[in-house]
């Protein structure tokens, strides 16, 4: 019987994008989405027979709501907590939405629509859940943001420690003999919805512990968790401030994005040009070079979720709130600092 699993293997595509096309989601290239729907044909795929970890209901089952359309760690998370729940023979809806986007207003609405018996959260703004999830009362759990100080009895969290994660990238960066050193992606702050805040605040202040000055307008450049847009914010950064030797890219695809703006830029990486990204997605083993990281443990935040809401749906258990560890992983891309020759920057 052919699954969502053998639709993403031979098309090349993630589970993720399968699952947008085969849910009709706007957000999908048009070669992708041309790509998936033939293999579909060929293979006379039936996504509501068939593939019951992502059937569409209006009544009961479980909705992951996943904040960016293109942040391939959430999807990595995604694909592992289906399994679990096809396990547990659970039905589960998968809507995806903006980055800066309010994913508790968009719960609120398919609670309301669909009543589903829970809800996991792949990314949040923790104002957006303060203001609002008040009003939602079934079980939940957000993956990759601590609730424990929210105040809600529903709502359990499973996260890496970004604070600590973010601090210990960036002091691989100075043990690395880095001084000048400039962080992309993410915000400065959560007033527009964006995410990663927490990685870029903790960033900055691991730089001013050390006596480091950091001047926002010179050594950050916000983006979305996608390689096109830590491309664009990479190319800006290293336009107007040529002398830094290292960037910290707040997500492993920002990473990706980074490291091509400096190739195109004339820049070697690491050689003259440092970069280490955030989340350790698969994708890093096989850049050129690979990718130095901080890797979560996607497996672990994906069970540890799962296992929690079904454990509170079908009993009365009180919320939990866990930190699941992570590692700071040397890759190729840092290399310990040196007098760099002329870079040929613009």
């Amino acid at each position: 019987m052919t699954t969502i699993k053998d639709i993403a293997r031979i098309t090349g595509y993630s589970i993720g994008t399968v699952s947008r096309v085969i849910n009709h989601h706007p957000d999908v290239s048009e070669t992708a989405r041309q790509r998936i729907e033939e293999v579909i044909r060929e293979l006379n795929f039936q996504p509501n027979a068939n593939a019951k970890m992502l059937k569409q209901t209006v009544t009961s089952g479980i909705t992951v709501l996943i904040k960016g359309t293109r942040n391939i760690f959430f999807e990595t998370i995604l694909e592992e907590i289906q399994n679990y729940l096809r396990d547990s023979d659970e039905d589960v809806n998968v809507v995806f939405i903006d980055e800066k986007e309010n994913e508790v207003e968009t719960a609120l609405r398919l609670f309301i629509e669909r009543r589903p018996k829970g809800f996991i959260f792949l990314g949040g703004n923790p104002r957006f859940f303060r203001e609002s999830f008040g009003r939602i009362s079934v079980p939940c759990v957000l993956v990759s943001d601590s609730a424990k100080n929210f105040g809600f009895d529903n709502l359990s969290s499973f996260t890496t420690d970004d604070t600590a994660a973010a601090k210990e990238a960036v002091s691989y960066l100075l043990y690395s003999g880095h001084r000048k050193i400039g962080i992309v992606g993410g915000a400065l702050n959560n007033e527009s919805g964006a995410i990663g805040m927490n990685r870029v605040q903790s960033a900055i202040e691991e730089l001013e512990r050390n006596h480091i000055a950091f001047d926002p307008d010179l050594q950050f450049e916000p983006s979305r968790f996608s390689m096109a847009d830590g491309y664009l914010a990479a190319d800006r950064l290293l336009k107007k401030n040529p002398e830094l030797t290292a960037l910290f890219a707040v997500g492993d695809m920002v990473a990706i994005g980074t490291m091509r703006a400096a190739a195109d830029r004339g820049l070697r990486v690491p050689e003259d040009l440092s970069v280490i990204g955030f989340d350790g997605i698969e994708y890093t083993h096989y850049s050129v070079p690979r990718i130095a990281t901080v890797r979560q443990d996607t497996d672990a935040l994906a069970k540890r979720s799962v296992e929690d809401l079904l454990l509170r749906i079908n009993y009365s258990r009180p919320s939990v709130h866990e930190v699941i560890p992570f590692r700071v992983i040397a890759g190729e891309s840092v290399a310990k600092i040196r007098e760099n020759s002329e870079k040929g920057i613009d």
